[in-house]
């Protein structure tokens, strides 16, 4: 499907986010504009505090705008409810939290297997399932701890786990591998990368550029706008395009000029004939200076041959 007719799956028109009322008035988005289409991997950059958790969160129907609108597959959010948005969340988006959120009561599968409670799925086919992600990031032998026997690194495995555990199409990850070592960090991200490759569209916040690279479009805000966007770069066509090339005039002179090989500043066998015939005619026949001529002559056509 070509990027012409990739279909939106979610757009912003004028999205607002306002906190504080009066003098405390304060925009976290001053006013987004984005079309987000089904299949794209986008990374969110930023500096701290200029809006991409709170457009995360907005994303994700955990949190509502104050002004613009909100396009899910089409639909206007504002018209959900409370019910219909946890649905959507249950089947369809898939979130990691950066703080990880997990339920302390809970141990490990447990937590993984929450989000497929709201589906209507059995226990017994949650926790399969559970499990069956848990090995997937190589966390098998800790299905039964609780998230206080955990590392960091093994806790943001478990929130991610438990994000892809029903096989959304849509995953919105707030800082993935914030608190994970670089190894982990790139078994996290070719998993997300796996999941981009069968169709999910992932919205990923880093601070990491180097994540930049799994990503194929990146996004800037500052100050709850956004600033730049790959999506809107048009690369300049190449020489090999025929349309723009190194502006070169045929006719100006060029320095080192390669010389064409059938330009010789040699004389031609004609010319050197025409030479000897002068020559001859001038000073008549000599002996040895007529033989010598004789010898250029013969060198001369040989060449010309060769």
């Amino acid at each position: 499907m070509t990027k012409k007719h990739m279909k939106p799956v979610i757009e912003l028109r004028g999205l607002k986010k306002r906190f504080g009322v009066g003098n405390a008035e304060n925009f976290a988005l001053g006013g987004i504009d984005l079309t987000i289409n089904q299949g794209e991997f986008i990374a969110i950059m930023g500096p701290s505090g200029c809006g991409k958790t709170t457009l995360l969160n907005i994303l994700g129907l955990l949190d509502r705008a104050t002004e613009g609108s909100y396009l899910l597959d089409g639909k206007p959010v504002h018209k959900f409810g409370t019910m219909k948005k946890a649905r959507i969340r249950s089947k369809s988006i898939g979130i990691v939290f950066q703080n990880f959120n997990m339920v302390q009561r809970l141990n490990v599968i447990e937590n993984v297997a929450l989000p497929l409670t709201y589906t209507g799925m059995g226990k017994i086919r949650r926790l399969k399932r559970a499990s069956e992600i848990l090995r997937t990031f190589h966390l098998s032998e800790r299905e039964y701890y609780m998230p206080w026997q955990l590392s960091g690194g093994q806790t943001q495995r478990v929130a991610i786990a438990r994000a892809l555990v029903n096989n959304p199409s849509i995953i919105l990850a707030d800082e993935p591998t914030g608190n994970l070592d670089s190894k982990t960090s790139h078994l996290i991200m070719q998993e997300l990368t796996d999941l981009h490759k069968q169709g999910n569209t992932i919205i990923m916040v880093t601070h990491n550029p180097d994540l930049t690279a799994y990503a194929s479009r990146v996004i800037h805000m500052v100050d709850g706008f956004i600033d730049s966007d790959t999506a809107d770069y048009t690369p300049e066509p190449s020489a090999s395009d025929g349309k723009r090339s190194l502006s070169i005039d045929a006719n100006e002179p060029v320095e080192n000029e390669v010389l064409d090989p059938t330009k010789t500043t040699e004389k031609t066998t004609e010319e050197a004939v025409a030479e000897l015939d002068d020559s001859n005619s001038s000073t008549g026949p000599v002996g040895s200076a007529t033989k010598v001529k004789k010898v250029k002559l013969k060198n001369l056509r040989k060449r010309d041959r060769k």
